[in-house]
């Protein structure tokens, strides 16, 4: 019986083992995001610009479909339209309109939008205050705010906020601001940054009232 007993947690010490040995380290989980995220830069040809090519002029070409890499960020960004109106001034504190599409890499699945007829009429509202240049907002009401259940911005979708023109469409052929973005899991939502997941992003920015 003795010996039984032995053999039997012995084999539920292999077990246990194993299990552990199975499960990713963090290690593991950011090369599986560095996959994931050069895997969607090949499928969707994107050409990666550095940073220093992009502040010649800070635009990216659409054509090319270039995006420009931020280094200290692991952040991809390509402008598709720098908007109406004015960025947003040094002590400024604006509300923005944002309207976006958020896919999973990992999966190649949208995860979460506000782009669909249902929400139509409820773009996610924060307010962005800029401080000598460094971007800082919290969500008053939205999608991403409901879902999440935080008022934090992930800190990819500010990056743009430097480069891009967030007004209102006043004119005759005045347009918002639009961006893509590739946010890796560091830079993300609460979400991301716990299952170490990468997002790509469709974005628009609107000064709001």
């Amino acid at each position: 019986m003795k010996l039984l007993r032995c053999l039997a947690l012995l084999f539920l010490s292999l077990i246990i083992l194993s299990s552990c040995n199975d499960q990713e380290t963090y290690a593991d989980q950011k090369e599986k995001e560095r996959n994931a995220i050069n895997s969607f830069i090949k499928k969707q040809g994107i050409k990666v610009i550095s940073e220093e090519e992009f502040k010649k002029d800070t635009i990216t070409d659409v054509a090319s479909r270039e995006f420009v890499l931020f280094d200290n960020t692991g952040v991809y960004m390509q402008i598709v339209r720098k908007g109406c109106g004015q960025k947003i001034k040094n002590g400024e504190t604006a509300n923005v309109l944002c309207r976006f599409n958020e896919y999973n890499l990992l999966t190649d699945t949208l995860i979460l939008s506000n782009s669909v007829l249902y929400y139509s009429s409820l773009p996610d509202k924060m307010a962005v205050t800029n401080t000598l240049g460094t971007f800082t907002a919290s969500f008053i009401s939205g999608v991403m705010s409901s879902v999440y259940q935080t008022t934090s911005v992930p800190a990819g979708w500010l990056i743009p906020l430097t480069y891009i023109n967030v007004g209102r469409m006043v004119e005759e052929g005045d347009q918002i601001a639009k961006v893509n973005i590739i946010v890796p899991h560091s830079q993300g939502t609460s979400s991301a940054l716990t299952n170490v997941c990468p997002c790509y992003y469709e974005l628009t920015y609107e000064r709001g009232l």
